[in-house]
């Protein structure tokens, strides 16, 4: 465990020494202002509740995108530097390497999420907010943004570069967020398995509202614990090669 915590500080490291990870955090702060203000804040007099849902809920967007962009050099730019050889070659299990990467990421996006914190306490200007509420919406944040994470790290393990990277773990992001359309147009028991499996409608949704089920929190870390394991898979694959 010492040498994936080393791992993944070394990680957390080159995003705060780069601009890459900075630019990626200015983004999303100005889109998330942008449609809070906006389409949460703007279009009306609305509930405070109702603001803080629709600030989770763009943020839910912004957050994806943002775990695919910061996964997308975890382990690809490694193998286009060709440190990755030094890295396998080196007493270290392969579960380390992508844990350590996975946890070097996943709090870079955790200190990006918390820093939008002062939009819903912006509500409290005109309105009231319950803490519950706003504690629930950014356990869902971290959780999907964790799971968006994980498999951000199964594209960087699967692809030789950095954009190909992206493109894939866009491509396996988005196909599990439509699922939920394919749930719309199947009978049972098909539907009921594609709306379990679907990444944002049925297992987000209540986290915007101020909901926890056990059964989200469960669905998202099995999200991750199945992701990471296919990467290690696909990482220990290339050492016979």
């Amino acid at each position: 465990m010492n040498v994936t915590w080393l791992i993944a500080r070394r990680e957390l490291g080159a995003y705060l020494r780069t601009m890459t990870g900075y630019i990626i955090v200015a983004a999303v702060l100005i889109v998330d202002g942008i449609l809070f203000n906006a389409f949460a804040l703007g279009g009306g007099e609305k509930r405070s509740a109702e603001v803080l849902r629709l600030f989770f809920y763009f943020s839910s967007g912004t957050t994806m995108v943002a775990s695919v962009f910061l996964s997308m050099r975890l382990i690809a730019e490694e193998k286009q530097t060709g440190t990755l050889v030094l890295l396998t070659s080196s007493p270290v299990h392969d579960r380390e390497i992508i844990l350590g990467k996975f946890i070097s990421g996943f709090l870079f996006l955790a200190l990006m999420t918390l820093l939008t914190v002062f939009m819903p306490a912006m509500v409290m200007v005109n309105g009231k907010i319950s803490f519950g509420h706003v504690a629930a919406g950014y356990v869902g944040l971290l959780l999907l943004g964790g799971a968006t994470m994980a498999i951000g790290t199964l594209g960087s393990t699967l692809a030789k570069s950095q954009v190909l990277a992206a493109i894939i773990s866009g491509s396996m992001v988005v196909a599990m967020l439509i699922l939920w359309l394919l749930a719309a147009i199947t009978e049972r028991p098909l539907n009921d398995v594609f709306l379990a499996l679907a990444l944002y409608q049925r297992h987000q949704v209540p986290f915007q509202v101020g909901v926890i089920h056990l059964r989200d929190v469960v669905y998202y870390l099995a999200v991750m614990y199945f992701a990471l394991f296919a990467a290690t898979r696909v990482l220990e694959a290339r050492r016979w090669r």
